[in-house]
């Protein structure tokens, strides 16, 4: 009795080089059908990419700036207006046992600051005069790009520190320059960088706490408290606040922490992460519709080689195997492809914005993987169609 001939294994290098020979053979609609994959990977890589650096950029400054910086303000009283606090709240601050450091501002009411005394007093640019005590700059981490910080000689006398955005509207780089506060000329003898944590500094002009009083009518009440305590009471010291800086209305004092307001900027850039990667996804999806409608056709187109090979001995599943092979390598090219455009997109924006350029390993495992389950999915019903051709009517075909 005549053995049955038994069909030659075919080994996963033979798939990969049978799928390989389908790729390179066309390779303008190889690259076509990979793009789709690729543009929805990058875009999802890029986006995980420059949301984690963004966060380790945010996690530095707040290491850096500390987190126990806490800032006080007038509420509203009982009837809706706004409140104040008492003259003495700073001192009040820093009678609190865990607190390591307390300063504050005093808005000048009435006053703004002018590059000349030409200039409409109406066109006040939105910027604002404050009476500064002398230990605001170690208090909230701010620092300064040119001049010097107010002393205990400079604060009696008409200087003025500006904030960075407010140096840059009136047009001054450097120390030196006089501007107009309240009629009167005051000597800028310093420029601050962007406050972080107090940004209500970089649109304003400080001057002395005295000077301020002397020459421009402060009422040498604070309308910002700023406190440090220590890390382990800040939770503490925050829910006492308002009742030690004004004793009889601490309702009307508003308490709030900046490292906050940070990580809720932060949050809210993080809403638009589930945008992108919805995009993502259905460039993904549209890829992957490519592959598969690039498979349709090449099945089509190669119905006499798939009815030589099965008349030859080839199985319905090594047919089978080879379409899906080749199926996962045009994804695999798109996903690698995306992967290394997303990669280069993240360190680019990272480098021009000076964040540490952070890549998630699971973005980019993440990102291959659904390459390939893609791949599987949109090649699965080509080759399945490809291995029920019957021989005899794939040869037949034209």
């Amino acid at each position: 009795m005549t053995a049955v001939p038994v069909p030659a294994r075919l080994g996963m290098f033979d798939l990969v080089r049978a799928g390989l020979v389908g790729v390179v053979g066309r390779p303008a609609r190889a690259v076509l059908s990979a793009l789709g994959i690729g543009i929805g990977v990058a875009a999802m890589v890029a986006v995980l990419g420059i949301t984690t650096a963004s966060q380790a950029q945010l996690s530095a400054q707040l290491s850096a700036l500390g987190t126990n910086l806490l800032k006080a303000a007038p509420g509203n009283t009982l009837f809706g207006d706004t409140a104040q606090l008492p003259a003495n709240a700073i001192d009040m601050a820093r009678r609190i046992g865990p607190v390591t450091a307390a300063s504050g501002t005093g808005t000048v009411k009435n006053c703004f600051v002018y590059r000349s005394d030409l200039v409409d007093p109406r066109d006040t640019g939105g910027l604002s005069v404050l009476a500064a005590k002398l230990d605001l700059l170690d208090t909230v981490s701010a620092r300064l790009t040119a001049g010097q910080w107010l002393n205990a000689a400079t604060e009696r006398f008409p200087a003025v520190v500006l904030g960075a955005a407010a140096a840059h509207q009136l047009g001054i780089d450097r120390p030196g320059r006089q501007v107009y506060l309240g009629g009167l000329r005051f000597t800028v003898v310093g420029i601050l960088a962007p406050a972080t944590l107090a940004p209500e500094l970089d649109t304003s002009a400080l001057v002395g706490w005295d000077q301020a009083a002397s020459s421009l009518g402060f009422d040498g009440r604070p309308t910002t408290v700023y406190e440090r305590s220590t890390d382990q009471s800040v939770e503490g010291v925050r829910s006492i606040l308002g009742a030690s800086l004004n004793p009889e209305h601490p309702e009307e004092v508003a308490v709030s922490r900046p490292s906050d307001a940070l990580r809720a900027q932060v949050a809210a850039k993080a809403t638009f992460l589930s945008l992108f990667l919805g995009l993502g996804a259905v460039a993904l999806l549209v890829g992957g519709v490519g592959v598969a409608n690039t498979m349709v056709i090449s099945v089509l187109e190669r119905r006499p080689e798939i009815g030589l090979r099965r008349s030859l001995g080839a199985t319905r599943g090594q047919i089978r195997g080879q379409f899906l092979a080749e199926s996962l390598l045009l994804s695999a090219l798109g996903g690698t492809g995306g992967v290394l455009l997303g990669a280069a997109v993240t360190t680019g924006y990272a480098a021009t914005r000076s964040w540490p350029t952070v890549l998630p390993l699971w973005a980019t495992a993440g990102g291959l993987a659904a390459t390939l389950l893609i791949g599987c999915v949109a090649g699965l019903y080509p080759a399945v169609h490809a291995a029920r051709l019957p021989p005899t009517e794939a040869l037949a075909t034209p």
